[in-house]
């Protein structure tokens, strides 16, 4: 498919369940011509209500390749040391040179003053702020001056407001938006953005019914967001007509308050 990020090579982490954020944006920049290098860890999705069925990946992949596109996953867990040189590594094996990253994946649980302790806390740190700075550190060193051109991380309203029954994610996930400031004026000499998204209240199929129903009215555009709000601002991002955006944080939240 020809488009204007043909030839080019992402990499998507957090990408699971069919209906969620990172199969969205996987799909939004197939669409624009990219090839996709996606991971998952199927272990943390067997913890939640709405894991996936052992179809959704194939499928997905399937889906993608109807595309145009070349697609590879692998499982991996990112919280780990050696995870981003195992990612690295395994990208280059395969497309040689990256240009974009997009750091999706995340740790959720719901906590309170009296539940949360160190493990939680690390747990929630270990994916939500150290696995992406590392992740796009390894990407500059790797890439810099070869291909790399984009880095865009997911964030959440952490800094809006107070996110009652979540202080380990919402403190953790909060220094993605301080990362990104900085590391767009890092790296900006080498021709690479750095920006974050925040989508807002996403319906990516966790949501209950009663949630759904009590968050509707908050929406000034009079419906919840989807995943695919998210990827067509991350496609514009990664995209050329992006060119001139970094050291941003996007509010894309249709009105939420």
């Amino acid at each position: 498919m020809k488009g204007p990020l043909t030839g080019q090579v992402a990499v998507v982490t957090g990408v699971s369940r069919a209906r969620g954020i990172g199969a969205a944006i996987s799909r939004e920049l197939a669409r624009q011509g990219a090839n996709l290098f996606m991971t998952g860890w199927p272990e943390f999705d067997d913890e939640q209500s709405w894991k996936p069925d052992e179809l959704e990946q194939p499928l997905l992949i399937n889906e993608l390749c109807q595309l145009g596109v070349e697609v590879e996953w692998i499982p991996l867990d990112l919280s780990l040391d050696e995870a981003p040189r195992k990612l690295w590594d395994a990208v280059q094996a395969r497309f040689n040179v990256p240009h974009i990253l997009i750091n999706n994946a995340c740790f959720w649980a719901a906590d309170s003053i009296e539940a949360l302790d160190a493990g939680m806390l690390d747990r929630n740190y270990a994916l939500n702020a150290r696995a992406p700075i590392l992740l796009s550190l390894e990407f500059v060193r790797r890439f810099a001056g070869k291909g790399a051109r984009r880095v865009i991380s997911m964030t959440s309203g952490q800094m809006l407001g107070p996110m009652r029954g979540q202080l380990g994610y919402a403190v953790t996930k909060a220094g993605l938006d301080a990362f990104t400031i900085t590391f767009a004026a890092e790296v900006g000499h080498l021709g690479i953005t750095v920006n974050a998204v925040d989508p807002g209240p996403t319906d990516s199929g966790s949501m209950t019914p009663d949630l759904q129903k009590t968050l509707l009215s908050r929406f000034a555009l009079g419906r919840l967001g989807q995943p695919e709000d998210a990827a067509r601002l991350i496609a514009f991002l990664a995209g050329p007509d992006g060119g001139w955006i970094t050291g941003q944080i996007l509010r894309s939240r249709g009105g939420f308050e």
